[in-house]
């Protein structure tokens, strides 16, 4: 779907993240459930060619992707900036065994956050990954998203290395807090 706004036009966002990870050839879709993430996940999970997988935490889904790369398929992982602290130690995985990891991670905490408790992890998310060694870009707007997706994906099924594509939350817009 194409909309036109102030950076000209362009196709949704959400839809962009999907048509990158369809284009790249991954064949599983890893992910904790996240609204920002939704059109993705469910057009992962209808896809016949993705086996679109929910995990109980977000670092199962590094192990997960290794046993995919080993079996000859990719992967990515979907997952939120709060995510991103519980993959740490797991990281390491990738580090010693280079193998391909692509992650687009949506970011809470950095923008107009309504709870608190997502602010430490959202503000350190792209400084902890970086520290993982993690190559990392980030897109806040919606024309960005595809061409930051292509690159990430590009560098890490050809060069076997961590990636991640930071979602910012102005791209995904304010959440407010509903009683």
């Amino acid at each position: 779907m194409q909309n036109d706004g102030p950076d000209g036009p362009h196709f949704n966002w959400q839809e962009d993240v999907f048509r990158v990870l369809k284009a790249h050839d991954i064949k599983h879709v890893v992910y904790v459930p996240d609204a920002g993430h939704s059109t993705a996940i469910q057009l992962s999970e209808v896809d016949p060619d993705i086996t679109a997988v929910v995990l109980t935490t977000e670092e199962e889904g590094i192990g997960y992707l290794a046993g995919a790369w080993l079996g000859g398929e990719r992967g990515a992982l979907l997952m939120q900036s709060s995510g991103v602290g519980n993959c740490i130690n797991t990281l390491a995985l990738q580090a010693m065994a280079r193998f391909p990891l692509l992650m687009v991670v949506t970011m809470r905490g950095d923008w107009a956050e309504f709870n608190a408790w997502q602010n430490p992890m959202g503000q350190a998310t792209e400084a902890t990954l970086r520290s993982m060694g993690v190559m990392t870009w980030r897109a806040d707007r919606p024309k960005d998203v595809e061409p930051l997706l292509h690159g990430a994906a590009s560098m890490a099924f050809n060069g076997d290395s961590a990636t991640a594509v930071l979602l910012g939350q102005r791209l995904i817009g304010e959440k407010k807090w509903v009683k």
